[in-house]
């Protein structure tokens, strides 16, 4: 089951770096456009979107990968079987605010979608279309947690911080800022 939330959550990170570099074509092409003097309608609807898209398809390679802020100093200084008590509890909330986060968001594009709300901008669209990627990510953020909690609960070592680990020895420390 692992090996196939790992494809999952390398494939969110793959679409995340998709909708960047799709960011970049709307935009050049906006500014070739306005160049020309031709109308740009909507390129800053679709930017904004492609923009939530990448952030919430990205969160869980990012948290499996170690990308996210940790507060290492102080968990380093803790002996193994405090730091590992630290990790489970940290994992467990991190495990219930993320099912929250996830439920709300899912009850909110329901919304959308029952109301039959539409995209404000110039793209008149239903706006749960795009609104969709928000529960997409954060559904995955939410599993990866999970199960993060439960492989440390188990007694392995966090994948994030394998990662980190292993970043480092490579001697790349680009991450470290």
């Amino acid at each position: 089951m692992r090996p196939l939330l790992a494809r999952l959550i390398d494939a969110g990170g793959a679409i995340a770096g998709a909708f960047v570099f799709a960011i970049f074509f709307v935009m050049l092409a906006a500014t070739v456009m306005r160049t020309f003097g031709l109308r740009t309608g909507g390129s800053d609807d679709v930017v904004s979107w492609m923009t939530a898209a990448a952030a919430f398809f990205g969160l869980a390679h990012t948290f499996k990968h170690g990308d996210f802020v940790r507060v290492g100093l102080l968990l380093e200084k803790m002996p193994p079987p405090v730091r590992h008590a630290f990790e489970v509890a940290s994992l467990a909330v991190g495990t219930a605010f993320t099912g929250f986060l996830s439920w709300s968001i899912t009850q909110y594009v329901m919304d959308s979608r029952t109301f039959g709300d539409m995209a404000g901008g110039l793209v008149v669209i239903p706006i749960w279309i795009p609104q969709s990627s928000l529960v997409i990510g954060s559904v995955l953020l939410c599993v990866a947690v999970a199960d993060q909690f439960i492989h440390v609960l188990r007694g392995h070592r966090p994948d994030y911080v394998v990662a980190v680990e292993e970043r480092h020895a490579r001697g790349d420390f680009s991450e470290d800022v």
